[in-house]
């Protein structure tokens, strides 16, 4: 009898040593380090109206900044540790996967679209948003479509799927026009209100809260249809699969929920509803448990 007190005394805990290596195997990567700090960095864009942008108090708000808000919950919850602390760290279109893959942010929530190209260098979360590169023009300019710009000078930001897509529209519609590489939306405006270009490219709904921020709003207008496709998604850790896993099931929660709406309404509301392409990838992103 007394041989078997110490086999009961293992068997009985097998299942908590069992249970204690499956929470630790469930904390890999980033996770593991946001557990250990009880922090998470998430990176931000300033000029991404109204996804992405900086409030009057200086604070990060828009769109994708909330949907992470509700990600930073769930991942609070599967760590364990309530409240996280946050650090906030603005980024530029040149420095958004930079931060993620050096380690200084553990996830992007700007305007970012999914490409397999960047898939090299990051990794994607489930959809956000479904958009398409627009062109913004003076209303005084003639014409509605990219035609009627043939032989002006058009902007956009240089190493942008924006600018991809200007150049793939410009050769299919055999359109002649000076491209003008420009650093931020910020320049792009002012060259535009300036007269220095005729149209400035970038996603659709990013143009439009470009124009709200203007001298004038309605000395500007978008023309024509989508020139692209441009899924926008969160911007992760390369091969994290622990961090990519807590936040599609986060963002699955929340299409799931009513919540969902409250943040589409609250930032893109005045666009109107949602539009196919958009209702789509929420349902897509609905993923059952």
């Amino acid at each position: 009898m007394p041989r078997l007190i110490p086999l009961i005394g293992v068997l009985c805990l097998a299942p908590a040593l069992a249970l204690a290596q499956t929470g630790t195997a469930q904390l890999e990567g980033r996770l593991q380090k946001i557990q250990a700090t009880k922090t998470i960095a998430v990176a931000y864009r300033t000029d991404a109206l109204p996804f992405s942008f900086e409030d009057d108090d200086k604070k990060p708000a828009g769109y994708m900044v909330e949907l992470c808000r509700g990600v930073i919950g769930a991942i609070e919850r599967q760590v364990g540790v309530v409240p996280l602390q946050v650090n906030w760290v603005p980024v530029t279109v040149q420095t958004r996967f930079t931060a993620i893959s050096s380690g200084q942010a553990d996830m992007e929530c700007g305007a970012t679209t999914l490409t397999l190209g960047r898939m090299k260098q990051v990794d994607f979360s489930s959809l956000t948003f479904v958009d398409g590169t627009g062109l913004l023009v003076r209303t005084s300019t003639a014409g509605n479509s990219l035609k009627d710009l043939a032989g002006k000078k058009i902007g956009v930001i240089k190493g942008t799927t924006n600018e991809q897509a200007l150049a793939d529209a410009m050769e299919a519609r055999t359109v002649k026009a000076e491209i003008v590489p420009v650093k931020t939306r910020a320049e792009g405006l002012a060259q535009l209100e300036a007269g220095t270009v005729d149209a400035f490219a970038s996603d659709r709904v990013l143009l439009i809260g470009l124009a709200m921020k203007s001298r004038d709003p309605k000395a500007l207008t978008l023309i024509g249809d989508a020139l692209s496709y441009e899924p926008y998604a969160i911007v992760l850790p390369r091969g994290d699969y622990a961090l990519r896993y807590a936040v599609n099931s986060a963002l699955a929660q929340i299409y799931r929920s009513s919540a969902l709406m409250e943040i589409y309404n609250r930032w893109l509301g005045g666009l109107g509803k949602p539009s196919p392409a958009v209702e789509m990838m929420y349902e897509l992103g609905r993923l059952p448990e």
